[in-house]
């Protein structure tokens, strides 16, 4: 299984011929390093919550455009944002589901406190039992599935800090972890605290993957 970061919390994973493509949202596609028109033969589109850091709706019908078998798949709420914007989507939040030759486990893990009125819908996947995807979620619900092998962890939001961010991840105890949600932190601040975090980590016998350019990837 091969993971590719497209900036902040836009992941590629694929397996054999399976492809699946995580959360392709407005910050993937800003600077134009990244297009939507290079993600090709695309099985499905899984979406955590509706915030356009994770969700870029032009760049979303882009990608199904050159994808035309890809499902998309995410949680009530976004299903009904997108259905006004004419993207369909299917509804799976919660249960298991085989898509692309991957069993998906969806399940309810609030998003972090933020300065807004109304906090979205954030919906946590686990895959193949090895992959663990929080959305923008550090939420007491994930510690059941503490110890799966894969963490996928914002390491920088307005929700958290340094410190909250790795006593999180120490407590779910992966073996491996790739940071997501970095993307609007300049190069040389991203480097500091990867540096940082992988030191840390270290420690924790846990790897850090450090991932801060796009198409960086890691081979399970």
């Amino acid at each position: 299984m091969k993971i590719t970061k497209y900036i902040h919390a836009c992941l590629l994973i694929e397996k054999g011929s399976g492809k699946i493509l995580f959360d392709p949202g407005l910050f993937t596609f800003a600077e134009g390093l990244v297009k939507p028109s290079q993600f090709e033969n695309i099985q499905a589109i899984i979406l955590t919550h509706n915030h356009p850091d994770h969700i870029d709706a032009d760049s979303l019908k882009e990608i199904l455009k050159n994808n035309a078998a890809a499902i998309v798949l995410a949680n009530s709420e976004i299903v009904k944002s997108l259905a006004a914007k004419e993207i369909e989507a299917e509804v799976f939040e919660s249960g298991e589901r085989i898509v692309a030759g991957f069993n998906f486990e969806a399940f309810d893990a609030p998003h972090e406190a933020i300065l807004a009125d109304e906090l979205p819908q954030n919906t946590a996947y686990i895959i193949d039992g090895k992959i663990l995807h929080p959305g923008d979620s550090y939420n007491k619900n994930l510690f059941a599935k503490k110890g799966t092998e894969v963490l996928c962890l914002p390491t920088m939001a307005p929700w958290t800090t340094e410190l909250t961010t790795f006593d999180f991840a120490a407590r779910m105890s992966p073996q491996i972890i790739v940071p997501i949600h970095d993307g609007y932190a300049k190069d040389f601040f991203l480097e500091s605290r990867y540096q940082n975090f992988k030191k840390y980590f270290d420690r924790k016998n846990i790897s850090f993957q450090w991932m801060s350019k796009a198409g960086d990837y890691v081979e399970l």
